[in-house]
């Protein structure tokens, strides 16, 4: 028996996109929704009170971050991902595939879950992130049973392997948590997006068996399987339909897209899963994006690009993203939101004089556009009139881009 309970309420008229409620052991979430990530425990800059006020119903943190601060014997000592941060509500983690494998041979280049060079190179085989990289932690090194890797902290080695990902996680105790996987570069040729793929389907099948055998956390916690793949439709055809025969909770969609291609490898994936199972497109953050992934049947997304966004001095506006650092909002007082005491003026002057406020009310204006915007979508297609609401939010959002 599953520890969670996911039920569709309805379905948008002319496309994939679905309303529904997720129940965990921790609370309901109504779906579509956006989980903030709070990578140490915690979403930054942010209270978890304030993150529950601005309309957050779900935090997703990182296992490879909490495994090397504190422990994950820490947190379960603590009582739990949720009880350690002070947050009431669900809670997810990720498997820390992606961030190990940011530690491999794409480690200082810029390469991100969407292509970014006309011309690959081989050595640029894994993906690279920034929260990641310091002059430590330049291994990671791929093998059948899992992989080794180097804490960007001190240069001490590790091991990830399916076993150990879970073990890991069911010591954090969050509500969902996702199997172990492989998370290639973008630029990865066919082949090697095969390989990983295949090995993504045998440590799926290992994290599965090992949090099975734990009794305990299968009456609190569900285990999401992961797609993998990349821009290639007929990989994620399969992959997805790998994943969906293993009994898992729910399915994470993963891995890196073109922006070109982001869709169809989405419908590929989406038309090979199971209808009554909740789905997560892992790491998409960006507003067409969400919607996107809404209008062909996903249910839930995590991003860090709203506080990173925000940390840097750049909000989303309903006419497209803003840097408040532009020498124009020195002297505008328009107000950062509808019903907001701070000005768009007054929050520029503090991110160039590198007040922390700054980055807060920036980070926090963003988490809540993009709460809102879920938020928006959802009642849109309780309401039957999810298409309307995208095509109309999309028109507004790129015409206005700067």
């Amino acid at each position: 028996m599953s520890a969670i309970n996911f039920k569709i309420e309805a379905r948008a008229p002319r496309s994939g996109a679905r309303a529904g409620t997720l129940t965990t052991p921790h609370g309901v979430i109504r779906t579509p929704a956006f989980a903030p990530v709070g990578t140490k425990a915690n979403v930054k800059g942010m209270l978890p009170e304030q993150l529950a006020k601005l309309g957050a119903e779900v935090v997703l943190a990182n296992t490879y971050h909490l495994y090397l601060q504190p422990g994950e014997k820490i947190v379960k000592d603590a009582g739990g991902l949720g009880k350690f941060m002070g947050w009431k509500g669900p809670t997810m983690t990720d498997s820390g595939g992606f961030q190990v494998f940011s530690l491999g041979a794409a480690f200082g280049k810029t390469i991100s879950k969407f292509v970014k060079e006309e011309s690959p190179t081989e050595e640029s085989v894994t993906v690279y992130d920034e929260n990641v990289a310091s002059q430590h932690g330049q291994l990671a090194i791929i093998d059948d049973e899992g992989v080794s890797f180097t804490s960007h902290y001190d240069g001490s080695l590790h091991r990830f392997t399916p076993e150990r990902s879970v073990e890991i996680q069911h010591a954090l105790g969050a509500d969902i948590f996702f199997a172990f996987d492989e998370c290639t570069s973008p630029t990865e040729p066919y082949e090697y997006q095969r390989e990983a793929m295949e090995r993504t389907h045998r440590w799926a099948e290992r994290s599965l068996k090992t949090h099975r055998q734990n009794i305990d956390a299968n009456k609190k916690q569900a285990l999401f399987g992961i797609v993998q793949g990349g821009r290639h439709e007929d990989l994620r055809k399969e992959s997805a339909k790998e994943i969906a025969s293993l009994g898992f909770d729910g399915i994470g969609i993963g891995g890196s897209f073109s922006k070109e291609d982001m869709r169809g490898a989405l419908v590929a994936a989406v038309g090979e899963l199971p209808e009554e199972l909740p789905r997560h497109f892992l790491g998409i953050g960006e507003p067409a994006d969400i919607l996107e992934g809404i209008a062909q049947g996903m249910d839930l997304f995590d991003c860090v690009a709203a506080t990173r966004l925000g940390r840097h001095g750049s909000i989303y506006t309903k006419h497209g993203v803003i840097h408040l650092k532009n020498e124009k909002y020195r002297s505008d007082f328009t107000p950062i939101s509808e019903g907001s005491d701070f000005t768009l003026a007054y929050v520029s002057h503090l991110l160039r004089s590198g007040e922390m406020l700054g980055a807060v009310i920036a980070s926090m204006h963003n988490v809540k556009f993009i709460l809102d915007l879920v938020a928006g979508a959802r009642q849109a297609i309780l309401d039957g009139r999810f298409d309307e609401y995208r095509a109309d939010f999309i028109r507004e959002y790129q015409h206005g881009k700067l």
